[in-house]
C-alpha cells in the first residue's frame, strides 16, 4: 500500500493513573503513565509507534478487588482515541467503559478525559485497550486484579507470576493498514509477524537476539496470566513437555482443568499454573494460528516463540519445540471450549428474553463507485443482517440527554431472512445485509439468552463475540444450524463456563444467558479488529432500574463531546 513504507508518527497521550481502595484507611496509589511514541525494530523494519511508558506491550496494571481505579488520558498526538477496560463490568460507571461512538465521543488531539470506575466483584486477568479502529495493536496491556482484602486464590499460592500477552505486528502503519483496506475495500494486509509480549521469537527473521525468556526455577509452581490481544487470529498455545492447568478465563476461575494445550481467541485471557518439574533446560513457549475458515485463507504458519529457561540451563542450547495441533484442528479447538466449567455458577434458569442472532461477513456495494480495484464492492460485517454504522454522536450521550435520531430502537430479536445458514454455497441474494444504528432495548434485570448462529456466507469462521458490561454463561454450543426444539435439552444449566469474549464455533452456533443488570449502552461485536472496523458490531441499551443504585449516573464533566 502506498505510504506504508515510512514510519509514521502516531498519537501521544500521557495517562496519569491512581488506584485508590474504598476503604478509607487505605493509602492512595499513583502512577503516572505516558502514553507516546517510539522508533521499534521487529522482523527486519522500523516503525514509529505508539507505546505507553516506552513499553510494548505497555505496563501491568495491578490493583485489588473493590479497588477504584482513575485514569487521566490526556491526547497530544493527531489521532482520535479512547481506552477500553476489558472485561470490566463498568457497574456504576458506564461512562468509562470506552468504545468510540457506543460510551463516549474519542479524545481528540490536544484533550484530555479521566476514566473513574470501581472494580467490583472480580478477580484474575483482564486487559486494557485502544478502542478506535487498529490503535489497540499496540495500545495494550494487562490488567491483573487480585483477591481483596482477607480473601486468597481458590487453589495454592503460586511461587511467581509471569505476563504473557499475545499480539501481531505489521511492517506499516497500523492505522494505514486499516483505513486503506475501508477506501478500497479490500481485506486488510495480514500482519508481518505474532508475538509475545512483542517479541516474534527464533522464526522470524532478525528477531532470534530479542527472543523473550521466562527464568525459572526447578519445582516451582508459576502463575501464568495470558492475554491474546491479537487483532485476527486465534491461537494455539503450548509450552514443549509441560502441562498446563486452566484455573481461570476471563477473569472468572473455573475447575481445574489440565492440559498440554490452550486455545485463545483475541480478547479472552487465561489464568494457567505450570509446574517446572522436566529436566533442566530451555523449552519453548509458542503459540501458532488456528486457523477456522475451511477454504485455505492465507495466514502466517510461522509459530512465534518466548523460552522457558530453568535455573543452570545454558543459553546455548537448543529448546525444544512443542507439537502443534494441525492449523485448522477444529476438533481440538472445540474440545479445549467445551471442557471448562465454572467453579460456581448461578446460571439463569428461566429466560425473560429469547433472541436468535446470525452473525458473520457479507459484501456491499461501494459508494459512488469508491473501491473499483474491488469490483465496486466491500466486505461487511453484520448480525442479524444489519451492519452497524457509527453514529455522530456517542449513543450514551445521546440515550441520556435524550437526542433524536442518532439511534433507533428496533434491532430484531431473529433473523429477518431465513435460509440454511450453513449450507456449502449460500445464494448471493443473501450477501448484502442492510445498514444502520440499531439497538436492542432490554428491561432492567431481565434475563437474556441468546443463541450466535455462525453463517457460512463468504466463508465460515470462528469469531470472538465480546460483550461489553457484562460476564455470560455459555450454556451450550454445536455445529450446524440451531435447532430450537432439540438442542436446549442438551443445555448446561449447572456449570457453564462464564466468559466475556466466546469464539463461536466455526459452522456452528453458541448460546449464552447473562442478566441485564448493568443499565447504559454496550457495544457486542467481534473482536477481529477488522471485522468490527467493518460494521460487525451490535449494541444493547439496558434501561435504568428502581433503585438509585440503578440509575445511569450522570456523565463527568470533561467527557468528550463530538
Amino acid at each position: 500500500m502506498a505510504g506504508l513504507a515510512s514510519a509514521v508518527k502516531l498519537a501521544s497521550f500521557l495517562c496519569i493513573i491512581f488506584i485508590a481502595p474504598w476503604m478509607a484507611s487505605a493509602a492512595l496509589v499513583q502512577h503516572n503513565f505516558t502514553i507516546g511514541t517510539q522508533n521499534v525494530t521487529r522482523v527486519c523494519n522500523t516503525e514509529t509507534i505508539v507505546t505507553v511508558n516506552g513499553q510494548y506491550p505497555g505496563p501491568t496494571i495491578t490493583v485489588d478487588e473493590g479497588d477504584n481505579l482513575i485514569v487521566e488520558v490526556q491526547n497530544d498526538g493527531p489521532y482520535n482515541v479512547t481506552i477500553h477496560w476489558h472485561g470490566v463490568k463498568q457497574f456504576g460507571s458506564p461512562w468509562a467503559d470506552g468504545p468510540s461512538y457506543i460510551t463516549q465521543c474519542p479524545i481528540a488531539p490536544g484533550n484530555k478525559y479521566t476514566y473513574n470506575f470501581t472494580i467490583t466483584g472480580q478477580e484474575g486477568t483482564l486487559w486494557w485497550h485502544a478502542h478506535i479502529l487498529y490503535l489497540r495493536a499496540t495500545v495494550h496491556g494487562a490488567l491483573v486484579i487480585k483477591p481483596g482484602a482477607g480473601n486468597d486464590y481458590p487453589f495454592s499460592e503460586p511461587d511467581d507470576e509471569i505476563p504473557i500477552i499475545l499480539g501481531e505486528w505489521w511492517n506499516a502503519n497500523v492505522q494505514d493498514v486499516i483505513l486503506d483496506a475501508i477506501a478500497t475495500g479490500a481485506v486488510p494486509n495480514d500482519s508481518d509477524a505474532y508475538t509475545i509480549n512483542s517479541q516474534p521469537g527464533d522464526f522470524f527473521p532478525c528477531s532470534s537476539n530479542d527472543t523473550v525468556r521466562f527464568l525459572v526455577e526447578m519445582g516451582k509452581t508459576y502463575l501464568l496470566r495470558i492475554v491474546n490481544a491479537a487483532m485476527i487470529h486465534t491461537s494455539f498455545f503450548k509450552i514443549a513437555q509441560h502441562n498446563m492447568t486452566v484455573v481461570a478465563m476471563d477473569a472468572v476461575y473455573v475447575k481445574p482443568y489440565t492440559t498440554d494445550v490452550l486455545l485463545i481467541a483475541p480478547g479472552n485471557t487465561m489464568d494457567v499454573l505450570i509446574t517446572t518439574d522436566q529436566e533442566v533446560g530451555l523449552y519453548y513457549v509458542g503459540t501458532r494460528v488456528y486457523n477456522s475458515q475451511p477454504d485455505g485463507t492465507q495466514y502466517l504458519n510461522t509459530s512465534a516463540t518466548a523460552i522457558l529457561q530453568y535455573e543452570g540451563a545454558l543459553n546455548t542450547s537448543t529448546p525444544l519445540l512443542p507439537d502443534f495441533p494441525d492449523y485448522n484442528d477444529t476438533d481440538t479447538a472445540f474440545n479445549f471450549s467445551s471442557s471448562l466449567r465454572s467453579l460456581n455458577s448461578s446460571v439463569p434458569q428461566t429466560v425473560d428474553v429469547e433472541m436468535y442472532i446470525t452473525e458473520g461477513l457479507g459484501l456491499i456495494t461501494c459508494p459512488d463507485n469508491s473501491c473499483p480495484e474491488n469490483n465496486g464492492v466491500r466486505g461487511v460485517g453484520s448480525f442479524n443482517n444489519i451492519s452497524f454504522v457509527d453514529p455522530d454522536i456517542a449513543i450514551l450521550q445521546a440515550y441520556y440527554n435524550d437526542i433524536d435520531g442518532v439511534f433507533t430502537r428496533d434491532f430484531p430479536d431473529n433473523p429477518p431472512v431465513e435460509f440454511n445458514y450453513t449450507e456449502a454455497d449460500i445464494p448471493l441474494s443473501f450477501w448484502a445485509p442492510d445498514t444502520g444504528t440499531r439497538v436492542k432495548v432490554l428491561e432492567f434485570n431481565s434475563t437474556v439468552q441468546v443463541v450466535f448462529q455462525n453463517t457460512g456466507i463468504i466463508t465460515f469462521e470462528s469469531h470472538p463475540i465480546h460483550l461489553h458490561g457484562h460476564d455470560f454463561y455459555l450454556v451450550g454450543q454445536g455445529f450446524g444450524n440451531y435447532n430450537n426444539e432439540t438442542d436446549p435439552a442438551n443445555f448446561n444449566l449447572v456449570d457453564p463456563q462464564m466468559l466475556n469474549t466466546l469464539g463461536v464455533p466455526t459452522g456452528g452456533w453458541a448460546a449464552i444467558r447473562f442478566v441485564a443488570n448493568n443499565p447504559g449502552v454496550w457495544l457486542v461485536h467481534c473482536h477481529f479488529e477488522s471485522h468490527s472496523s467493518l460494521g460487525f458490531d451490535m449494541v444493547f441499551l439496558t434501561y435504568n432500574g428502581p433503585e438509585d443504585a440503578d440509575i445511569v449516573p450522570p456523565p463527568p464533566s470533561d467527557l468528550p463531546q463530538c
